[in-house]
C-alpha cells in the first residue's frame, strides 16, 4: 500500500485536474468482488459499483483474462477494419435484445456518444414530407454531458450554462396525460429512460411504456430508450424496456456492458435500422477490439451465471433489509433489481454518504434526499448481510450526529 499523505494527494488533485468533479474523499487502490481498498489498507463494500458498471465485481478472472488475451492480441484498428470480438458482441447484442435479424448495432465508447448517436438517428426520422421536427424527452431525465446528450437532458441546471441548446427537444413530465397531449404526427422520437437514475431512481408510471409504443406507432415516430444505466441485467431483466414486454425502436447502452472498460452501444430495431447510411456518423475508437472483447466476456458471464436473476433476487433482499432496519431517516425503496433508491425523511444524503465510509460502506447520493444503490451482480447472501450491518451503522451514527446538534434537527447542517 502506499504511504502517501492523504492532503498531499488531495492537492495535487485540485491543482492538475480540471474542477468539474468535487475532490474525492478516497484514493482507491484495488478491488476483489464487491470490495475497494484505498491507499492506506481501508477496506470498504463497494454499493455504487462505479455508478453501475462494475457488473462482475473487481478484478473478475473473466474480464481479465479477455482483456489480457485481446490486448496481446490487437487492443485498437479503427473502423477501417472489423475484428471478430466487435462482430460477436453485435450478434450477442441481436439477440439479447430481441432486435432480431433487423437489428442493428453503432458502438461508441460512452453512454452519452451513444445518445448523441441516438439522437441524430431521430433527426433522420423527419418523414416523408419532413414534418418530424420535435424530440420529446423527460423532465428529470439524464442522457449525458455533451451538448446533443445534453439538450436531451431534462435538468434545468445542468443545461443552463451552456445555452443555447441544440434546438427541437421539449420536455414533458413522466405522466400519461402529457404524454398523450405531446405525441403526434410532428414528433420525431421521444427519449425515455425505464428509471430515472440520476433523478433518485425514480420509476415510470405503470403503463407509461406501452402507451408510448402505442402512441409512437400510430404517429411514426421513434421510441428511444437509454438503458446507460438500466441495461445488461441492472433491473432484474436484460434490459429496462422489458419490464412492459414493448419492443422499442431503438436502445443505448453502455456502463455495465464492459465492466469497466469504456463502450457504449446504439441498437435499432426494425425500420430504424435503416435510417443511418455510409459517412452520416462515426468513432475513431467505438467497438475496438479490446472493448469488444471485455464486453463479450462480461455479458457471457452475465448469461452464463445468471446474474440477471440474481439482480432480482438480490436486489428484493436488499430492499426487504432496508425495510427492517426500521429508521426515521427512511421513507422507503423505489428502483428494480440492483438499481435501488432509498428515499429519505430528511435533506441528509451527502451525510449518510460520508458518515457510511467511516463504516466500510460506499453508497451515492443523488439529491439531497435519495440514496442510491447500484452495487455489482455478482453480491450474496454475505454482502447483503454486510451491508445491512454497515448501513444500520451508518443510520446510527448520523442519527446520533443529529441529536448532538443544538436544535435537535439535522437541517442539512451535520458536517463529517
Amino acid at each position: 500500500m502506499s504511504s502517501i499523505d492523504h492532503d498531499d494527494w488531495q492537492a495535487r488533485y485540485r491543482a492538475d485536474l480540471v474542477s468539474t468533479f468535487a475532490t474525492p474523499s478516497l484514493l482507491l487502490h484495488h478491488g476483489q468482488g464487491a470490495w475497494v481498498w484505498d491507499t492506506d489498507g481501508n477496506k470498504y463494500l463497494d454499493f455504487v459499483g462505479g455508478i453501475a458498471v462494475n457488473s462482475l465485481g473487481h478484478a473478475h478472472p473473466v474480464l481479465i483474462e479477455a482483456v489480457t488475451r485481446q490486448v496481446s492480441l490487437a487492443a485498437h484498428i479503427s473502423n477501417l477494419f472489423a475484428s471478430e470480438p466487435q462482430l460477436e458482441l453485435a450478434e450477442r447484442l441481436k439477440r439479447l435484445t430481441g432486435a432480431g435479424e433487423d437489428g442493428r448495432a453503432f458502438f461508441a465508447n460512452s453512454g452519452t456518444e451513444a445518445n448523441e448517436a441516438a439522437f441524430k438517428l431521430a433527426r433522420l426520422n423527419r418523414g416523408d414530407d419532413g414534418r418530424k421536427v420535435r424530440i420529446v424527452s423527460l423532465v428529470n431525465g439524464f442522457h449525458g454531458r455533451t451538448m446533443g446528450a445534453l439538450a436531451l437532458t431534462g435538468k434545468d441546471y445542468m443545461r443552463a450554462p451552456f445555452e443555447p441548446m441544440v434546438a427541437g427537444v421539449e420536455y414533458i413530465h413522466a405522466t400519461l396525460e402529457e404524454l398523450e397531449a405531446v405525441i403526434d404526427d410532428t414528433v420525431a422520437a421521444i427519449f425515455v429512460e425505464p428509471l430515472q437514475g440520476e433523478a433518485g431512481v425514480i420509476e415510470l408510471p405503470d403503463g407509461f411504456f406501452t402507451r408510448a409504443r402505442e402512441l409512437t406507432q400510430r404517429h411514426g415516430a421513434l421510441l428511444i430508450v437509454d438503458e446507460v444505466q438500466t441495461g445488461a441485467g441492472r433491473t432484474g431483466d436484460w434490459f429496462g424496456f422489458q419490464h412492459e414486454g414493448i419492443v422499442p425502436d431503438a436502445i443505448t447502452l453502455a456502463k455495465g456492458m464492459a465492466g469497466g472498460v469504456p463502450i457504449g452501444a446504439l441498437i435499432t430495431f426494425g425500420r430504424a435500422s435503416q435510417l443511418f447510411t455510409q459517412g452520416q456518423h462515426g468513432t475513431t475508437f467505438g467497438g475496438n477490439p479490446l472493448a469488444a472483447a471485455a464486453a463479450n466476456a462480461v455479458l457471457g458471464e452475465i448469461e452464463a451465471s445468471d446474474l440477471v436473476g440474481n439482480a432480482r433476487e438480490r436486489g428484493e433482499q436488499l430492499k426487504a433489509a432496508i425495510a427492517g432496519l426500521d429508521s426515521p431517516l427512511i421513507s422507503g425503496t423505489r428502483g428494480r433489481g440492483l438499481l435501488i433508491g432509498i428515499a429519505l425523511t430528511e435533506p441528509v444524503a451527502e451525510q449518510l454518504v460520508t458518515e457510511a465510509r467511516a463504516h466500510g460502506l460506499i453508497i451515492n447520493a443523488t439529491g439531497a434526499d435519495s440514496i442510491r444503490l447500484a452495487p455489482p451482480l455478482v453480491i450474496g447472501d454475505i454482502e447483503v448481510d454486510e451491508f445491512r450491518t454497515r448501513f444500520a451503522a451508518t443510520l446510527a451514527g448520523a442519527e446520533a450526529r443529529f441529536a448532538s446538534e443544538p436544535d435537535g434537527e439535522p437541517n442539512g447542517k451535520v458536517t463529517a
